[in-house]
């Protein structure tokens, strides 16, 4: 598989949690693992890094360390899920939002309009799907809810169209 994310500004975001050697930290968003590891690398034995993403092709890329606590969910959770591991708190948490590479470059994933696929846009792929046909207005509404797009009015008829094929996987 070809590179799934490179972070930018991986230095300086992870150099602004001054990391503890013996803290608890949060990644956010784990895509490609690229801020895991450098955290990681900054951890001591004892230091505890919890990692969220509620995408599963991105679980994948969680390294394999005891240190490490892989959750597969919304972030917006973080709360819940430090309490029930048993934490007072943590010591830094950091997000990097948005979209990965990987997901506007692998045409299944439905990210992209470079692609002859039905757009989908879940960063949860085992999640349930929007419900679907539906007309291109009610769609443009759906969209400022769940997007940042601008271009409603293209995506929203993309998307009818994509909804209205055979062999699409309706939203």
């Amino acid at each position: 598989m070809a590179t799934y994310h490179t972070p930018v500004l991986l230095q300086e975001s992870v150099a602004g949690l001054d990391i503890k050697e013996s803290g608890v930290y949060v990644d956010a968003t784990l895509g490609g693992g690229g801020h895991t590891r450098e955290i990681l690398s900054h951890l001591g034995p004892k230091g505890r890094l919890m990692v969220f993403d509620r995408d599963s092709d991105a679980l994948a890329n969680a390294p394999k360390d005891k240190r490490i606590i892989v959750v597969h969910n919304n972030f917006r959770y973080i709360h819940h899920f430090v309490r029930y591991y048993g934490f007072e708190g943590v010591d830094g948490i950091l997000a990097d939002l948005g979209v990965s590479s990987h997901q506007f470059d692998t045409s299944e994933r439905g990210f992209s309009f470079r692609f002859d696929a039905p757009l989908d846009m879940r960063m949860n792929t085992q999640a349930k799907k929007m419900p679907g046909p539906s007309s291109t207005n009610t769609k443009r509404r759906r969209l400022p809810d769940c997007s940042s797009f601008t271009e409603r009015w293209t995506i929203a008829e993309r998307w009818q169209v994509s909804s209205a094929a055979p062999e699409a996987t309706p939203l």
